[in-house]
């Protein structure tokens, strides 16, 4: 069995149009794959909404957790080092929740914050600052 190729020669204008049709089809293949993980985020987000899912006793299951968490949020509201000086932090965990809240040396005056998170969704209930 013999197999043959044949050459058909093209124009310039044929090129182009097979080009742009081709870089069209992957234009319309991106946009329909950003539009299907869009819905797919949507339908995720309104089942999760509906159902409340959250398969783990606790999201947060320790007290170093807790800290990352409100050191994640705290560093980005009222700065990293001011944060850091008020370590040791007092960790308690109470009732499902942790209350976590800065301290500083007895002579000092200013204020710390204070952060108390949900251990079993990782919602923040209260956030504050002294002065």
């Amino acid at each position: 069995m013999k197999l043959s190729i044949v050459l058909i020669p093209l124009s310039l204008t044929a090129v182009v149009l097979l080009t742009s049709l081709v870089s069209c089809s992957d234009k319309l293949t991106k946009e329909y794959n950003e539009a299907n993980e869009i819905e797919y985020a949507k339908t995720e987000l309104k089942s999760a909404i509906i159902k409340n899912e959250i398969l783990p006793d606790r999201v947060i299951s320790d007290s170093q957790t807790a800290v990352d968490v409100a050191e994640s949020i705290l560093f980005k509201i009222y700065g990293e080092e001011n944060i850091i000086k008020q370590r040791p932090y007092d960790v308690n965990f109470t009732d499902g929740y942790y209350i976590i809240n800065g301290t500083f040396p007895k002579p000092t005056i200013g204020g710390t914050f204070l952060i108390i998170i949900n251990s079993q969704d990782g919602k923040v209930i209260k956030l504050t600052h002294g002065k």
